[in-house]
């Protein structure tokens, strides 16, 4: 059997409690058949997460946008893997370019990795986030800086059953730019090869890439034909009633 699609919503640092029931609501209204081939995850804010999984109906899985590099303690602001999973949680994306990129921030390979290992440890499914800065494409370094942050969590990784990857070219994020369906299929399809080459032929064939960036209803279905696409990672789009149209974008996939 194909890999399943998965489409995951990052609503980001966006949202009040009324705004969330009123896009619950209309997300609520998604219906898929119990055979459908998609899985679909929401990482709200964590201060929304609890809310979030209680307005939604089971279809939806719920995760948060990052977590701390180990167990809790004297950390202030950090919320730990523990934590997120003894709220029911299931999914934490980690190392989203802009917890990369952001000067406030800078996450670095080695701290994104150490997240992903201590999440994995603690029974948490991991989005990890990759991607090139517009610079760096346009430099030609696409698949050295790519292959750079995939080592590092690939060497953090012994069990590739809970990661899914998110290939998010961060010049499209936000910008309203997005890689064409080629550009997106050649990236994933490195991507896949580096991990056959590098972790094995098995994982390879079975791990999901994800695409994200400025990833919409009128470019999914698109997108979503390409071989190694295996979903989406979606975020101003999934802040609006019609990211069921994304949701839906499973039915025209590969």
């Amino acid at each position: 059997m194909g890999r399943k699609f998965m489409v995951g919503g990052n609503w980001k640092c966006n949202g009040t409690k009324e705004s969330i029931e009123t896009l619950c609501a209309s997300l609520s209204t998604l219906e898929l058949p119990s055979d459908a081939n998609v899985e679909v995850m929401i990482a709200p804010s964590s201060l929304h997460a609890t809310m979030t999984r209680s307005l939604l109906p089971e279809v939806y899985q719920i995760g948060v946008q990052n977590c701390w590099t180990g167990k809790g303690g004297a950390f202030t602001g950090e919320s730990s893997a523990e934590m997120i999973k003894d709220l029911g949680i299931d999914w934490v994306i980690i190392g989203h370019s802009e917890r990369r990129h952001l000067p406030i921030l800078k996450e670095s390979d080695e701290t994104i990795a150490q997240k992903v290992a201590y999440a994995l440890e603690k029974g948490l499914k991991v989005m990890p986030c990759i991607g090139e800065l517009l610079e760096e494409r346009e430099a030609g370094k696409t698949n050295e800086v790519n292959e750079r942050q995939l080592k590092a969590i690939a060497d953090a990784v012994t069990d590739w059953t809970n990661v899914v990857i998110a290939y998010e070219p961060v010049w499209a994020i936000g910008t309203g730019k997005v890689a064409t369906p080629e550009q997106a299929q050649e990236v994933h399809a490195h991507l896949r090869s580096w991990i056959s080459d590098n972790v094995s032929a098995e994982v390879a064939q079975s791990v999901r890439i994800l695409y994200g960036g400025s990833v919409s209803p009128k470019n999914c279905e698109e997108l979503s034909k390409q071989p190694d696409v295996d979903g989406f990672l979606v975020g101003g789009a999934s802040l609006k009633p019609d990211f069921i149209t994304v949701i839906k974008s499973y039915e025209t996939s590969s």
